[in-house]
């Protein structure tokens, strides 16, 4: 997992409550098995009409969001069912941060073991910075996940909740395999000092 410690990027409006998870990456597409290749299918019915060509006034459509790499969202973002694609997919196309009022409990966790920080912030601060990100092309937000901060070039600034654990995890790109090889010099001690596997005699077979 990439470590986050402070990304800037330009921001992305998609203000919407309740955008789950098959609107996030649909289901049809989740016949993958590796973990890269779903960003071109990010929020697939939303971007693309019927005959496949992109609907211009979906905003990731935007010539001027091209290259996004922060998700400015809604309340309950990444509800429904617990489908890890949903974050691979926003990884995959660019995003590596979505700030949203309040997210779905098992979305966010898997946000965090893949890489991507979800910024709860107030609906007040949201306001805010969805005004700024439609008034000025190119707008840009700051995540410092080392201050648990969000701020921008015009004097924002606010802080956000992060569990601590998480928190280190990011900050040392540590997924939960990542964490486990962190004790590889105990478990290669076990396992050498470990007997072999012995057959055991459960007796004759019970009479019918």
């Amino acid at each position: 997992m990439i470590p986050f410690r402070t990304h800037t990027g330009v921001v992305a409006p998609l203000v919407r409550p309740n955008i789950d998870t098959d609107q996030i990456i649909p289901k049809q597409f989740l016949k993958r098995i590796e973990r890269t290749g779903f960003g071109e299918f990010l929020f697939y019915d939303w971007r693309f009409r019927v005959d496949g060509t992109p609907e211009e006034s979906f905003s990731l459509n935007e010539p001027r969001y091209a290259g996004a790499s922060i998700l400015l969202s809604g309340r309950n973002f990444g509800c429904g069912s617990s489908r890890e694609h949903a974050p691979w997919a926003l990884l995959d196309y660019g995003f590596r941060a979505v700030v949203a009022p309040s997210f779905a409990d098992i979305f966010a966790n898997n946000c965090m073991k893949n890489g991507i920080v979800p910024v709860v912030l107030p609906e007040e601060v949201l306001a805010e910075i969805a005004v700024r990100t439609l008034s000025s092309e190119g707008y840009a937000l700051t995540v410092d996940l080392e201050r648990r901060e969000v701020r921008d070039d015009a004097g924002l600034r606010a802080s956000f909740p992060i569990d601590e654990f998480r928190r280190r995890c990011l900050l040392e790109g540590l997924d939960d395999i990542g964490l486990t090889l962190r004790h590889e010099p105990q478990i290669k001690t076990y396992e050498d000092a470990r007997p072999g596997w012995r057959e055991f005699e459960t007796g004759p077979p019970a009479s019918s």
